[in-house]
């Protein structure tokens, strides 16, 4: 790996030579600028103001602006030669337990490599102290035109330094919060502890850039004359405004990814709030609903129970009257003689 910066660790009286590399390296995919209409590159060209010419990059230095807009020029001869001890040194400021680096402090990451066989023994010694103690160490370094603050913890074998933010430079996060009278239940936050456990652990090193690999899928397909593949269509559903709802679904759908069992999970919902008992009015000249059904329930009844009391009493005149009838029209039916020859 190629060294960006070559100096010393200041430990106490101890100085380690050092070289400093990158420890990340980027893999996204850039860009050219294009003219849209017959695919030129759009190139931007360094032009010196007062000439009107462009310049290379060995004529270019650097200047300070100040308020009137004159350039006081700085060259690099005045900023090695700034009297500051970190100006070709890491200085070891203090050494205290990782837990009390802010992540948000947490910055770029370099490897320090020793530079050369003398190095190594106290490179070593820096390295083992560092492991025994669980501590890391607070330095100050310069690079690129500044001073700025680091942090010096054992990667493996390995002496890493992550550049730190300095502290006025993290923004006080009161402004991001959400209201504060937000509260949240007990069963919500079981169900989040139940999501949490469920989703479980992961191996970092198994993940990858998605979205760069299909850029690249992309970028395949066009220099192949293919049509690119299109994105997957949305799923289909509405938003989920219920958060008790999207808990368990989560859980059980985190559990049925994971191939478990899963057994439904009782929902739990806020009960409604008491509905007052007093009826409200009804508007004068109108009859409310329950009254007008039970009206014409009870009027269906009466009309009903008329209807089979008079067909009964109808009917039963009529059969009497019948059977009245034929008997008395066979009493009064006179009886037949008989005639009867006399002997003679």
């Amino acid at each position: 790996m190629r060294s960006i910066w070559n100096g010393a660790i200041s430990f106490g009286l101890v100085s380690i030579p050092i070289k400093l590399v990158n420890a990340t390296e980027s893999h996204s995919i850039s860009f050219r600028q294009i003219h849209t209409e017959d695919g030129g590159r759009i190139r931007y060209r360094k032009v010196c103001e007062l000439e009107d010419r462009e310049v290379t990059s060995g004529e270019i230095g650097k200047a300070y602006e100040d308020a009137d807009g004159t350039m006081i020029p700085i060259t690099d001869e005045d900023l090695a030669s700034l009297p500051i001890p970190t100006t070709r040194t890491i200085e070891i400021l203090a050494f205290v337990p990782g837990e009390r680096i802010d992540p948000l402090q947490i910055d770029k990451a370099y490897y320090l490599a020793a530079n050369g066989a003398p190095a190594a023994k106290p490179y070593t010694l820096l390295r083992e102290a560092l492991k025994r103690s669980g501590r890391v160490a607070i330095c100050k370094f310069a690079l690129r035109g500044r001073e700025r603050l680091g942090m010096l913890r054992v990667v493996e074998d390995v002496i890493a330094m992550h550049g730190l933010l300095w502290p006025d430079e993290i923004r006080a996060p009161e402004d991001a919060a959400p209201d504060a009278n937000v509260t949240v239940r007990d069963q919500e936050l079981d169900l989040a502890d139940a999501l949490m456990d469920t989703l479980g652990d992961i191996e970092l090193t198994e993940l990858h850039d998605d979205y760069r690999e299909a850029v690249e899928e992309v970028i395949a397909a066009k220099t192949a004359g293919e049509t690119p593949p299109s994105a997957p269509a949305p799923e289909s559903g509405g938003k989920v405004l219920d958060l008790m709802a999207a808990l368990e679904k989560s859980v059980r759908a985190a559990r049925e990814s994971r191939g478990e069992e899963v057994e439904e999970v009782a929902e739990v919902r806020s009960l409604p709030a008491k509905q007052s008992r007093t009826k409200p009015k009804e508007p004068a000249g109108k009859k409310s609903t329950s009254t007008a059904k039970k009206t014409a329930a009870s009027a269906a009844k009466k009309t009903t129970a008329g209807e089979k009391k008079s067909t009964a009493s109808t009917r039963k005149p009529t059969a009497s009257g019948a059977k009245k009838t034929s008997t008395s029209g066979a009493k009064k039916q006179p009886a037949k003689k008989t005639t009867r020859k006399r002997a003679s």
